[in-house]
């Protein structure tokens, strides 16, 4: 992908520092289960929190946000990359709300290492990226995209990064528009298969509104960023990673989308750049 250095007054770097928040000692078991139940966590950002804070016991109190480490080159180079994609999506999605008469409310990102206190409760590394609704804000330690292509087979690649990014700003578009209140409040009403329904619905979207960034900068493009985007969609279809961790599959479980859905919805993004398009619900609670 092709990109310039950007800055955002919206944008923090924790990298290298301890206080970022608790680190859950030895995570083992619930390290697993909550980088896979919420991988692109989106709205599940609250669950994150309440996870995590069950876990009190087994955890302990960082200092107070001193430098700890220097970061390398290569940790600045991707810091700088994710904050300017950050800063490509706030331009983008802008645009598009001034265009359909509507306000944009720029979010927030911090990257970070193992820990971090948010608006949604304390995470770690283990929670994989995520957007907490409380705050409005991205959070990120970009060492998952090792474990994406070591774990779950990913192509890697700085589109990777694009795109979960994009898919987490997704689901801060969610926000503003008032999808994720509504899905909320519908699932208070719903069996655990139905509200596993719509969080699917939820998450594709989010999928789609990352394709619907990627049609609007395609000028940054470079051969094979799109197939990058795609291998890491599929990498993380519930389907993908409950055959590699569990040897099998139970649909009605799933709450982020099969691999074939994701990559279906972030390309029909891509394609059309039409938001009005994405109506995942309809395509889903038939």
């Amino acid at each position: 992908m092709k990109w310039n250095r950007q800055n955002s007054d919206s944008f923090e770097d924790k990298r290298g520092m301890s206080g970022g928040g608790k680190a859950v000692i030895g995570g083992g078991l619930i390290g697993i289960v909550v980088l896979l139940l919420n991988m692109f966590g989106g709205e599940t950002g609250q669950t994150i929190g309440n996870i995590l804070e069950q876990t009190q016991g087994s955890q302990t109190e960082q200092t107070d946000g001193t430098k700890t480490r220097e970061l390398s080159a290569e940790e600045k180079e991707l810091g700088d990359f994710s904050e300017a994609v950050f800063v490509y999506n706030n331009e983008t999605w802008e645009k598009i709300f001034a265009e359909n008469n509507m306000q944009y409310e720029k979010p927030g990102m911090v990257i970070f290492d193992d820990g971090i206190n948010t608006g949604c409760g304390s995470a770690t590394s283990a929670s994989g990226p995520f957007y907490c609704p409380s705050d409005k804000k991205v959070y990120m330690d970009l060492r998952f995209f090792e474990e994406l292509k070591s774990r779950f087979g990913a192509k890697g690649g700085d589109f990777a990064i694009a795109y979960v990014i994009s898919h987490e700003m997704g689901h801060h578009i969610q926000t503003l528009l008032g999808t994720s209140a509504k899905v909320r409040q519908l699932q208070s009403n719903k069996s655990q298969v139905e509200a596993n329904k719509l969080s699917v619905a939820l998450e594709l979207q989010a999928d789609f509104y990352a394709g619907v960034w990627a049609h609007f900068n395609k000028n940054r493009l470079d051969e094979g960023d799109i197939e990058e985007a795609l291998s890491a969609a599929n990498a993380v279809g519930d389907d993908a990673i409950q055959s590699k961790m569990q040897g099998q599959v139970n649909q009605e479980s799933f709450t982020h989308g099969s691999s074939e859905q994701r990559m279906e919805w972030f390309m029909k993004g891509f394609k059309t750049g039409d938001i009005k398009q994405g109506d995942t619900f309809s395509a889903l609670l038939k």
